[in-house]
């Protein structure tokens, strides 16, 4: 795995991985955001993509993207295929600068699932996160209905470190959420860094 900072004007980073490119979303990206996230089972494994996906919703959620880099409080990549710079996902930090940690978020459009892309991605992203941010943690959650996201975290190096009971309401439901974590000292040593 490579990272190549490409000089844009927001100074966003765009990384590379063996198949894919993850770079600093677009507005030409929009109707593919809202056609991906917008499908039912996308819905289902989030907590905060609704179904139907609001018509704007998408070119809102893109605006949003570099404020909040600038601001230090995260960043967010399109997930595109290398070879053909189709987007296939998003995934992204939300960091908490007062404890120097964050927050790992991702999520695959439904065509694209069962192509370790996610797993891809969190490694690039969760490698960003250590290397070039500095974290001291990084975490993830999934509810319990959705095995893959907790094979994903855990091919990503992350530990389970238990279930918050119905610690998030989607909806008029109050849901589990499954949590995992990994440390730099942790993330240092898997990947022999010390």
């Amino acid at each position: 795995m490579s990272f190549l900072n490409v000089l844009v004007p927001d100074r966003r980073p765009t990384l590379e991985t063996e198949r894919l490119i993850l770079r600093p979303f677009r507005l030409s990206d929009a109707g593919d955001v809202q056609r991906l996230a917008g499908a039912a089972e996308i819905s289902a494994t989030t907590l905060d993509i609704p179904h139907p996906y609001p018509r704007g919703a998408a070119e809102e959620w893109i605006r949003s993207h570099r404020p909040t880099f600038e601001e230090g409080l995260g960043v967010h990549f399109a997930i595109t295929l290398r070879e053909t710079e189709t987007l296939v996902g998003a995934i992204g930090l939300l960091i908490t600068p007062r404890h120097n940690r964050a927050e790992l978020g991702y999520w695959i459009g439904v065509p694209y699932w069962n192509n370790g892309y996610a797993t891809e991605a969190a490694r690039a992203v969760v490698a960003y996160g250590f290397r070039v941010l500095g974290l001291h943690r990084i975490c993830a959650n999934h509810f319990p209905r959705n095995p893959a996201s907790g094979r994903v975290m855990q091919k990503a190096g992350m530990t389970l470190e238990g279930t918050l009971r119905q610690h998030v309401k989607k909806g008029t439901a109050y849901e589990d959420l499954v949590t995992y974590g990994l440390l730099r000292d942790e993330f240092m040593r898997l990947t022999g860094e010390q």
